[in-house]
């Protein structure tokens, strides 16, 4: 037995919006789900609609955040709250956190894992997109799960302030954590990975640079190469950077398709320094890109999809679960829902969906590969089971 099933609330937050939505959600599954997500705006009356939905839908196994956009069966929306959940005898489901990410990520990544089912078959992540070192985060659960465990989910937003973002573990409201939720049993698990931008400059080597901060690109300070990329645009960084952000080459100097993009964050002007919203290697190339084109987005996120299911194999895809870049929201504008509408088209209409746009993007770039974190970047992970298990 697998049932699964999104709903969405739009009215201002309150006990008896989440209340309404976890009610709501029952109703859909024809009884008390085994697992839930809630992603949200990060409005007033947060704490009130996570206690609300926690209880109502009965089940310790819930996590959430909040974002900069949401994504449901429904489409994309904003301002909301979306409740997804599972009811199901083929999964069995097991939550945790871990706090203080910002001190330590990959230390945060162990134990986050060690407090998980070690006999997981796919694990999910969301962590504080502001605080914690995404890449960190991902090597340390990787560390403990192996390269084999698909590792999926997102980094919090909130609505594009940059100030705080929330996590949700039961009925805690938290920051500065991640909080994870194992999978075991009869299932499978398809991920794909796509991003659709291309170069928009000459490669640049990295040749100082720690953790997430670069300070120069071949003896050049960071901040000088990339306002001399942007020209008149300049001006408008770090804002702006989220349309231009840095691709990793590969060893053939080619951005490649698994290619790695870095949003920068923030800048330094006193030691011409930026920040990205991940780890960069030094000695690593680097080029400047540009989406500038919206369908090349939106076929990369359909790519995705067709990726995950070619992952995904024989089995029956029941659950779809979309971790996609504010970057991109930000660039499709008014077709934004487009990103959306492409997935479900390639993985199947009647599939539920959840997800929402993030500060960051945690996905293996193909099977077996190990958990990443990207940014600029549509993640589609499908969550596939026998058919005799509906």
């Amino acid at each position: 037995m697998f049932r699964a099933a999104t709903v969405v609330g739009k009215e201002p937050f309150s006990r008896a919006l989440g209340q309404s939505l976890g009610d709501a959600l029952v109703k859909e599954l024809g009884q008390r789900p085994d697992a839930c997500w809630l992603f949200c705006h990060p409005g007033n009356g947060l704490r009130d609609l996570v206690a609300g939905a926690y209880d109502a839908v009965g089940t310790r196994n819930f996590i959430g955040c909040t974002t900069d956009g949401e994504v449901s069966t429904a489409g994309f929306s904003t301002e909301s709250a979306v409740l997804a959940g599972i009811a199901t005898d083929q999964i069995t489901f097991q939550v945790a956190s871990v706090s203080n990410i910002g001190h330590d990520g990959e230390w945060a990544g162990r134990e986050l894992a060690n407090a998980l089912a070690q006999s997981s078959r796919h694990v999910q992540v969301l962590s504080d997109g502001l605080t914690g070192n995404g890449s960190a985060i991902a090597r340390g659960l990787t560390s403990v799960f192996g390269a084999h465990i698909p590792i999926s989910g997102g980094a919090a937003g909130d609505a594009r302030q940059f100030k705080q973002t929330w996590q949700f573990i039961g009925n805690n409201v938290v920051n500065d954590s991640a909080v994870g939720l194992s999978m075991s049993g009869n299932f499978s698990v398809g991920t794909g990975v796509r991003s659709g931008w291309f170069p928009a400059g000459v490669p640049k080597k990295v040749t100082r640079a720690k953790g997430n901060v670069v300070y120069e690109f071949e003896g050049q300070s960071a901040l000088s190469v990339y306002r001399m990329y942007l020209g008149p645009l300049a001006p408008q960084l770090p804002a702006v950077g989220v349309q231009f952000p840095f691709g990793i080459m590969d060893d053939r100097l080619q951005l490649g398709e698994d290619v790695i993009l870095r949003a920068p964050m923030a800048i330094d002007e006193r030691e011409g320094s930026v920040t990205f919203a991940g780890e960069v290697p030094e000695g690593c190339t680097m080029v400047l890109t540009t989406g500038g084109i919206t369908e090349s987005l939106l076929q990369a996120s359909a790519e995705a999809a067709r990726r995950a299911m070619a992952d995904l194999g024989d089995s029956t895809p029941a659950m779809i679960f979309l971790y996609t870049c504010m970057g991109r929201k930000i660039l499709l504008g008014r077709r934004t829902n487009e990103e959306t509408s492409r997935i479900c088209s390639v993985v199947g209409r009647g599939v539920p969906a959840i997800g929402f746009y993030t500060y960051g993007e945690y996905c293996p770039a193909k099977r077996d590969s190990g958990c990443l974190l990207h940014n600029e970047t549509a993640t589609v992970t499908v969550i596939g089971l026998p058919s005799r298990a509906f």
